[in-house]
């Protein structure tokens, strides 16, 4: 094995994030598309805790936790000084609290939640974000950083629960963060397509 090998899921807000930083610090490697109802062996043995994302390196060594990945990505290269954006409380509170709300108001019935609860909840979070983003063009500052990129997955996937309420609501700042971040070629490269991952099939290298 040359590359690292990135175990991943297209969708999933925690490798979109791993993703990015991986894409930013052009550090090349084996992507391999996971389906979530038939995760791989190879997947499992090096990470038997089944979630992704998942990065192994050459020499064996094993990132399974998303900002693990990023700050590996971005100890080796760091273009865009992302590293110097990190704010890791906010962070923990989008990893916390925004994303239990999340969950609870996308997935009520799994979760025997009252979504208009969480939604109210993860909303006062969003406004939080708002008020940051009066004050600067990103979460980091006057630039893109690591704290755009660990937390706009997850206000995406808030967006898309009711994409009419969101575009009504009375965040100024945030939705446009939000819309120019999604319409980035940074992230249309990180959302590209690609089949599963199966033992068979011909290596899948990223970035492209």
């Amino acid at each position: 094995m040359n590359e690292p090998i990135l175990y991943s899921f297209r969708r999933c807000p925690y490798a979109m994030r791993a993703r990015l930083a991986l894409l930013v610090s052009s550090m090349r490697c084996q992507l391999r598309e996971v389906r979530l109802s038939a995760k791989p062996e190879a997947m499992l043995t090096a990470s038997p805790k089944g979630t992704v994302p998942v990065l192994v390196l050459p020499d064996g060594t094993v990132a399974e936790q998303s900002l693990d990945i990023m700050h590996l990505a971005l100890a080796r290269r760091d273009p865009e000084g992302w590293l110097a954006r990190e704010d890791a409380a906010l962070i923990a509170v989008n990893d916390g609290a925004f994303k239990h709300d999340l969950d609870r108001y996308k997935y009520p019935e799994r979760h025997d939640a009252d979504p208009a609860r969480h939604r109210a909840r993860g909303l006062e979070i969003l406004g939080e974000l708002d008020a940051r983003l009066a004050r600067a063009p990103f979460l980091g500052g006057a630039s893109r950083g690591f704290t755009d990129a660990a937390i706009v997955p997850f206000v995406r996937q808030f967006a898309a629960v009711d994409r009419a309420w969101f575009a009504g609501l009375e965040l100024a700042h945030l939705r446009p963060w939000l819309e120019a971040y999604l319409a980035s070629p940074l992230f249309a490269a990180v959302m590209a397509p690609i089949k599963p991952w199966s033992p068979e099939a011909d290596p899948v290298y990223f970035p492209a």
